[in-house]
């Protein structure tokens, strides 16, 4: 498995959600390109980064200091948050970004994703938030009548070959992942999955490799990460994740 160390920014700053709510915010970090090469040099697989304010005004707010975070590491990064348009994409896809996510647009128009993977192949991704197995959209702000799973399998079948997994009640919660939504959504699709939500220590992470899916692809790690309770070195043995070309 890879390792995501997270990166959400709010006001220019990065911050961590408790359960993606906007009233419950930590500020971590006033430099979000400082972060970014911190978590590189630590040895992190990918940046994820979620432009927070993006997904709930609905077009990314964060261009330029996404595009400075981009150009200062030597890692991919991919990017979630307000991409609703196939002129967001583009923009965000030009300013350096390996990878977007959709979220709100993969779950309202489906074919619109498909004709978005025809053009851009493995540099779309669906995030897939779910809170009791129900897909959230919106900043989670509105939950919705979809089964993660049905929704997962929809997605791939349209050719989507990353999809990033969510599970909105333990989203910075260090409480640890839901284990069984991930083996479900895994064992329903062909396509990488990532795990996120819940990671407090190297113990979640050997929990997730335990399950023994060959299509687990990474996990995201935020809030343990920036409060010490877990390092990328540690997490990398236990995941037996490779060290970065």
């Amino acid at each position: 498995m890879k390792i995501y160390p997270a990166i959400d920014l709010k006001d220019g700053k990065c911050v961590r959600l408790r359960q993606g709510l906007a009233s419950a915010v930590t500020v971590y970090s006033e430099d979000p390109v400082a972060m970014a090469k911190q978590w590189a040099d630590a040895g992190g697989d990918w940046l994820h980064v979620v432009d927070l304010d993006g997904a709930f005004a609905g077009h990314p707010v964060h261009h330029e200091v996404i595009k400075a975070m981009a150009a200062a590491i030597s890692i991919p990064l991919e990017l979630g948050g307000g991409l609703r348009t196939d002129a967001d994409i583009r923009q965000m896809l030009d300013a350096g970004v390996s990878r977007v996510i959709l979220g709100t647009r993969a779950c309202a128009d489906p074919q619109a994703l498909a004709d978005l993977v025809k053009v851009f192949g493995d540099r779309i991704a669906v995030g897939i938030d779910a809170r009791k197995g129900k897909v959230q959209v919106k900043g989670w702000v509105e939950t919705t009548d979809t089964l993660a799973v049905d929704l997962a399998v929809k997605v791939a079948a349209v050719g989507v070959r990353t999809i990033i997994y969510t599970d909105t009640a333990t989203d910075g919660m260090l409480t640890g992942p839901n284990l069984e939504g991930v083996r479900l959504l895994c064992r329903a699709v062909k396509a990488n999955v990532i795990a996120s939500g819940g990671i407090s220590k190297c113990e979640d992470i050997a929990a997730l490799a335990a399950l023994k899916l060959s299509n687990l692809d990474g996990v995201i790690v935020g809030k343990a990460l920036y409060e010490g309770a877990v390092t990328i070195p540690a997490m990398r043995a236990v995941a037996g994740s490779a060290p970065c070309a």
